[in-house]
């Protein structure tokens, strides 16, 4: 089942990030419909009669679960990955929206998939300043030009914020300086969200 889920993840999560944030910009281009007189707006010319599914509590997680759950099931096939190629050449042909789903599924793919490295490592690293901790995942290395110019060893963290770790603050740390747990990343990711409520299990003393 959590192969299935995952799946569903890799192809859901950049496709509703995607609609949200074109819904925002269409919302946001919208208001200009304020402007109109009141006689003349299309609610007021078409009205709106959907039924309030919204106020049953907990029906519109089970049916997100649910979408997410059947996606990756259907995927899971040589129909499904066929659709799932169609739908995204489909989308890499619509201007705007290529650039934007590219590179929401590039990072969603590092995150979620399991053959990924986004969090490779749990950490314990000093932030926001050398007196405080926090724990952070270790992502890789800095690359690029900005390797020439840190003077030694670096590594490359993400410090997730609470209790929603899908926010957070990228940084390139001395390596010196971050601590390696032994703690799994799925185990850490519950401590975060939980506001170190639920404690992780002590490890067992290193044998000598």
């Amino acid at each position: 089942m959590r192969k299935y889920f995952i799946t569903g993840l890799l192809i859901l999560v950049p496709l509703a990030i995607t609609a949200w944030v074109l819904n925002l910009v269409i919302s946001t281009m919208d208001q200009s419909l304020l402007l109109v007189p009141g006689s003349t707006q299309p609610m007021t010319l078409f009205g709106r009669d959907f039924p309030a599914l919204s106020t049953i509590p907990g029906l519109g997680t089970v049916l997100t679960v649910l979408i997410v759950f059947v996606t990756g099931l259907l995927t899971n096939n040589l129909v499904g990955n066929y659709v799932v190629r169609v739908w995204e050449k489909l989308l890499q042909r619509i201007p705007i929206v290529n650039s934007l789903y590219s590179s929401v599924k590039q990072v969603s793919d590092t995150l979620f998939s399991s053959s990924g490295n986004a969090f490779r490592k749990a950490v314990l690293v000093p932030y926001p300043h050398q007196n405080s901790w926090t724990i952070a995942f270790l992502t890789g290395v800095p690359g690029g030009d900005v390797r020439n110019h840190l003077v030694g060893d670096y590594v490359s963290v993400y410090v997730p914020t609470t209790p929603n770790p899908t926010s957070g603050f990228f940084l390139m740390m001395k390596r010196g300086d971050v601590v390696e747990l032994d703690m799994s990343v799925d185990v850490a990711l519950k401590y975060i969200v939980s506001m170190g409520v639920v404690a992780p299990e002590p490890a067992p003393p290193a044998k000598h």
